[in-house]
């Protein structure tokens, strides 16, 4: 079977020890024509169609250990499918050993494991600090026509500045979505919605949104009291894996009137039923910390501006990525400077990783330097080691 090693050379990889890998494992291996490998090895974008040698489904740290070992025996290179935040856990490293990583214990990997990605190791158990939220909250969507874009992106200004920081909103543009809770003659036309999160005590939630419920004329609104376990997954319909997608996302320290007015003009100029202008509120903590907390950065950061293109066909993608492209160019003079690592595209180049990461990034690189310093966790906006 041909394998691609970490400096990109095609080799042959012989059948005993792919034999000898799956003898190992606790959890299944794919390849090429095995029933399950499609599925195993397609993401949640469709623009991204790798077809790796071997997938592996780990099971346990034991099978990540394995995989680890077999990789840099090999030189083969190594690509990790996953996601999650971290806050302390168990971690596979460059070397295959597992090390514990915390506030006490091997701090620098800690520090870099929260924000750095994918560049330091396998992170294969976490200790989480939690906090009560519902069991019910104040959530959902209230949408109007996109001719209250103006109105209701002004509301939105208003109701953020004011914001207890249990309330979270988002303003969004798009074509109106097949949804039940919106008119069928609506549907695929432009409107303008504010998503809401009251994640205190109900009651208190409902004041805090009856501005919007009772805006203007909307034709759709699902901004009640529900299961938080509900709210996480009220949007996902409209979020299916294997849809084309291609963002482009800044930071900003405020919303203007004059962003507005731009944002309403590249939303009426939307090229997919699927695609979204979307206006995210993440001011609160963050701000409260100090750039060093973590290689997140960028503190200064109160909105996620998020440009997203999403359709279906292959031969609909330089429409949609132009779309996408042209809106960013815009308004990137609104821009803190800063964006949002997970929201980066694959043709993006080193200095949207310095963007995103800051201050921080020199910092990663001798960490990185540490764990992995031949590089094995490349797969990824990757971190070279200085």
């Amino acid at each position: 079977m041909k394998a691609k090693t970490m400096e990109g050379r095609e080799i042959d990889l012989e059948q005993e020890t792919l034999n000898g890998l799956k003898m190992r494992l606790q959890g299944p291996m794919f390849t090429p024509g095995d029933v399950g490998y499609d599925e195993s090895r397609t993401v949640w974008n469709g623009m991204i169609d790798k077809r790796p040698a071997v997938v592996v489904r780990c099971l346990g740290t034991a099978d990540v250990i394995t995989c680890v070992q077999i990789a840099r025996e090999h030189e083969l290179l190594l690509c990790l499918k996953g996601g999650g935040h971290n806050i302390a856990g168990l971690a596979t490293a460059a070397d295959a050993r597992l090390v514990h990583a915390g506030s006490d214990e091997n701090t620098d990997l800690f520090w870099g494991l929260r924000g750095g990605g994918g560049n330091f190791g396998v992170v294969t158990g976490i200790d989480y600090v939690l906090h009560p939220v519902g069991p019910e909250v104040v959530g959902g969507v209230v949408a109007w026509p996109a001719s209250a874009a103006p109105k209701v992106l002004e509301l939105y200004r208003t109701l953020v500045e004011k914001a207890p920081p249990e309330l979270t909103l988002t303003a969004l543009m798009r074509p109106a979505p097949p949804a039940p809770w919106l008119p069928k003659d609506m549907h695929g036309k432009p409107i303008v919605a504010l998503l809401a999160c009251y994640s205190g005590k109900p009651e208190e939630g409902e004041k805090a949104v009856a501005p919007i419920k009772s805006f203007g004329n909307p034709i759709g609104d699902v901004l009640v009291r529900r299961p938080y376990t509900q709210m996480q997954s009220l949007l996902d319909a409209t979020q299916p894996k294997g849809r084309r997608n291609y963002w482009k996302s800044e930071y900003l320290p405020r919303v203007e009137p004059s962003l507005c007015e731009k944002l309403i003009d590249h939303a009426a100029k939307i090229r997919s039923p699927h695609s979204s202008i979307g206006l995210m509120h993440i001011g609160g903590a963050l701000n409260s910390l100090t750039d060093d907390h973590s290689p997140v950065g960028n503190r200064d950061a109160h909105y996620v501006l998020n440009l997203a293109g999403s359709w279906e066909q292959a031969g609909e993608d330089r429409a949609n990525i132009e779309w996408a492209r042209e809106a960013w160019h815009d308004i990137k003079s609104f821009s803190t400077g800063g964006t949002y690592i997970n929201f980066l595209t694959e043709d993006e180049g080193p200095e949207r990783t310095k963007a995103a990461l800051g201050k921080g990034l020199q910092r990663l690189a001798e960490v990185k330097a540490r764990w992995d310093p031949e590089n094995v966790f490349r797969t990824n906006r990757n971190i070279k080691p200085v």
